[in-house]
């Protein structure tokens, strides 16, 4: 696949992009922005949901780790399902019955105003890193397909990609979101099944061939219980994907933004049920698409492995051009939709969190809105750029382990707030937020000498938010 193909694609998908922003955007205020006037329909939120928790990381990613993990990440998105129903029947209907623009209001609401500010700020590390590991990634896609062969730097391929994210998501903020992401999700979905239509033939298989061969592969095995010391072993996987999913879901602005913009709980619900099950069904597609990667890279004599498998392949020019046009399409659609999402989350955070909206007029608000807007793009950009130079490890695998350590300090306030009903002393909770994930950090690279092999999986984060549970217990205050 030639660059100017590749380019002709992103721009084709970007025009696109830019009008559904451009309809959705047509005489919206801050409320539109923030919450999309809470008058999303609920199914609408539901497909864009099944594609706002998939990212370029996940097009690229979870297809390339089959061959190191096999299945295995299907035991970790049942735990998502059970996290699901977390966020779905106890958050939910607690930010409805508070009626918060952010979720981290709750936090002052609960604790006072250290906390709110702590939580804020935990998340906006915690989504300026993932974010730009997401966007990374097609960054990196975009230079061996697009930029290198063309002789330009790889700093100008981030400040495109970021312009173009500031750029759709400048006057629609959620709204033009929740319709970007259906958009993605129909790309994904699309480009995943004809993919995985198109290896199958030019491999000679049919149905039952494409069955048998998936089955009949090494890489098929979904479930590990044999080993409790692997980060594979099933009850790791299930109880990381449960509470990641609470993290990363239900404690995420970004995310819960989207649901917020439903007209009410009950919507709200469906919502979050419907597409967390169709998300499996995505899921194993993926997986489904990793193995026929593999055995067709074996097969040709490709050699890229991991995140680089699914590009080397689809753009190898072996397959039909269609094959690249729609890798490009998916990809694409996944990274600049989840970038897009994850710099409106950080703008309503730092403004209505961290900057402050009260006392302040529509107008005011909107000049501070859009400042924060062009600043967090900004910083997006640099970050890819640094993580560029830092990265050695599977994009997804990067993403997880971020969240253990950034997500469970906020975690723990909203387990320990939801639990009980003591009041702490609210200026040390900074320093429990970050004393838990050095306590992480300490625990991660000891465990296999302290306990016999044991190795962390994504399960560090459960520990971090019980670090912070056990720290706000010693903070509770006696004349409460």
């Amino acid at each position: 696949m030639t660059p100017f193909a590749v380019l002709l694609t992103v721009v084709a998908y970007f025009a696109v992009m830019l009008l559904i922003s451009w309809l959705s955007s047509r005489g919206n205020d801050n409320s539109g922005f923030f919450t999309g006037g809470r008058k999303s329909r609920w199914w609408i939120v539901a497909i864009a949901m099944i594609g706002s928790s998939m990212s370029g990381v996940t097009f690229v990613s979870v297809p390339g780790m089959v061959g190191t993990s096999a299945m295995g990440y299907l035991q970790m998105c049942l735990g998502f399902f059970l996290g699901y129903l977390v966020i779905a029947y106890v958050l939910t209907p607690l930010y409805f019955r508070l009626n918060v623009v952010s979720i981290y209001e709750y936090l002052e609401k609960r604790f006072g105003v250290s906390a709110y500010k702590t939580g804020a700020w935990f998340f906006f590390i915690s989504k300026i890193l993932g974010a730009s590991v997401r966007l990374f990634l097609v960054c990196l896609t975009l230079q061996l397909l697009v930029f290198e062969p063309m002789g330009l730097p790889f700093w100008l391929n981030v400040a495109i990609s970021a312009a173009i994210v500031l750029l759709y998501t400048y006057r629609g903020g959620v709204k033009s979101i929740i319709w970007t992401d259906t958009l993605k999700t129909v790309c994904m979905i699309v480009a995943v099944v004809l993919c995985i239509v198109f290896i199958a033939k030019d491999l000679g298989l049919d149905g039952k061939g494409l069955v048998a061969t998936i089955r009949g592969s090494g890489m098929s095995r979904i479930f590990f219980f044999d080993d409790v010391n692997h980060p594979q072993y099933f009850f790791k996987q299930l109880l990381g994907g449960l509470f990641t999913v609470v993290a990363m879901t239900g404690l995420d602005q970004d995310m819960m933004q989207r649901t917020l913009s439903c007209k009410n709980v009950k919507d709200s619900q469906k919502n979050l049920i419907t597409s967390s099950l169709m998300q499996i069904v995505v899921i194993f597609f993926f997986l489904c698409l990793g193995v026929l990667l593999y055995t067709y890279a074996g097969a040709r004599g490709i050699a890229e492995t991991g995140d680089k498998l699914f590009p080397a392949v689809a753009t190898s020019g072996q397959l039909p051009m269609i094959v690249g046009i729609l890798f490009v399409i998916g990809l694409v659609s996944c990274a600049y939709s989840a970038g897009g999402s994850a710099l409106t989350s950080l703008t309503t955070s730092f403004t209505v969190d961290i900057l402050g909206t009260k006392g302040k007029s529509e107008e005011e608000v909107t000049r501070t809105r859009q400042r924060v807007h062009l600043l967090m793009a900004v910083g997006m950009g640099v970050v890819i750029y640094v993580f560029s130079l830092l990265n050695n490890t599977s994009a997804i695998d990067a993403v997880y382990k971020l969240a253990s350590y950034t997500y469970g300090p906020i975690l723990g306030m909203f387990a320990f707030g939801i639990l009980t009903r003591k009041q702490v002393h609210d200026k040390w909770v900074p320093l429990v937020a970050i004393i838990a994930p050095i306590l992480c950090l300490i625990l991660q690279t000891h465990s296999e000498q302290w306990f016999g092999g044991y190795k962390f999986s994504y399960e560090l984060l459960l520990f971090n938010a019980l670090f912070v549970f056990i720290g706000l217990c010693c903070l509770i205050r006696k004349d409460r």
